[in-house]
């Protein structure tokens, strides 16, 4: 099927087959390439660069030991994520590690902006992993719109201390959501979502930008994620896919490889609930349905999320 949606498709160099068919299930493959041979850069423009080095937090995606994507919130003080030129995007990790991520690992990242629902993303390779920083060769650079991002301002306190880590909130990994895990999933107005291509998730290095690693925002009313149990005793997920760009990065990229990262966080804690999941995409087949995603639960841990930062509502 993926083959045959592929014949005679525009491409706009920037999107990878699982992007394509969905664009062209979706009937918007002409759109998509109009628009990302016009958006889709190799660079970090000049608004771009300004903008990382405003943020007090980031969005990071790898892929684990074992190929499971996985997203994390790394934060600091405005000015922690820097462009020293157009093509490179540096992260102050503050943590002096130097044995992270080899060169050539694919990354996403995700600039946020809530509170003025701006957004970038960046997919790459890792240049440099080391000395309390990380360097991302940029790949591919590209804005996304604002619908969907719930407002909130993201602040840094460096003296503020770390989420306390009381139980049941451990590092320890559950096969299931716990009690907590399922309220803060009913009252999610917000979730990121890391997935891979095939090539990145087995691991390779230096791959095109568009057999990479990306991460991507997933917003809506409180409540837009509804957590079930089949009749297997699984637990699922499943949320909406609500129309954006159109390109199907994330869903292409779970066309051909099912495996994703959830990430929730409890805005009031400072808290984060890292969900590894196995997705299936669930086309409309009557009128009025929409794109669904349904995601099968294969592992939870809650983890702190970055000392010093916390959320603020804006004022109504």
């Amino acid at each position: 099927m993926m083959a045959d949606a592929l014949v005679g498709l525009p491409d706009a160099g920037c999107f990878h087959e699982g992007e394509r068919a969905l664009q062209a299930a979706a009937g918007a493959q002409a759109s998509a390439a109009m628009m990302g041979g016009r958006m889709v850069r190799p660079l970090l423009a000049e608004p771009q660069r300004a903008f990382f080095a405003q943020l007090p937090f980031v969005v990071l995606a790898q892929v684990d030991a074992v190929g499971q994507p996985v997203a994390r919130l790394m934060g600091g003080a405005p000015g922690f994520a820097a462009s020293p030129d157009p093509s490179l995007l540096r992260i102050a990790t503050g943590d002096g590690d130097s044995d992270g991520l080899p060169p050539g690992t694919a990354v996403g990242l995700l600039g946020l902006e809530p509170h003025t629902r701006r957004r970038n993303r960046v997919n790459g390779t890792v240049a440099r992993y080391g000395a309390g920083s990380i360097d991302v060769r940029v790949g591919q650079s590209f804005g996304n719109c604002p619908r969907h991002i719930v407002p909130r301002r993201a602040v840094f306190d460096a003296g503020a201390a770390a989420p306390p880590m009381a139980a049941p909130l451990g590092r320890a990994a559950s096969a299931t959501l716990d009690a907590a895990a399922l309220a803060l999933v009913a009252r999610a107005d917000t979730l990121f979502i890391a997935t891979a291509h095939p090539a990145a998730a087995a691991g390779g290095f230096q791959l095109p930008p568009e057999h990479g690693v990306d991460v991507s925002h997933r917003g809506g009313p409180a409540g837009f994620v509804a957590a079930s149990t089949g009749d297997d005793g699984c637990q699922w997920l499943t949320l909406p896919d609500y129309d954006g760009n159109r390109f199907f990065n994330t869903w292409g990229n779970l066309a051909l490889n099912p495996r994703a990262g959830l990430l929730f966080v409890d805005f009031d804690s400072g808290m984060q609930l890292q969900v590894a999941v196995e997705a299936r995409l669930v086309w409309p087949t009557g009128e009025g349905e929409g794109r669904q995603l349904r995601a099968r639960v294969l592992q939870a841990v809650w983890e702190p999320g970055p000392p010093g930062l916390r959320w603020e509502r804006p004022a109504p």
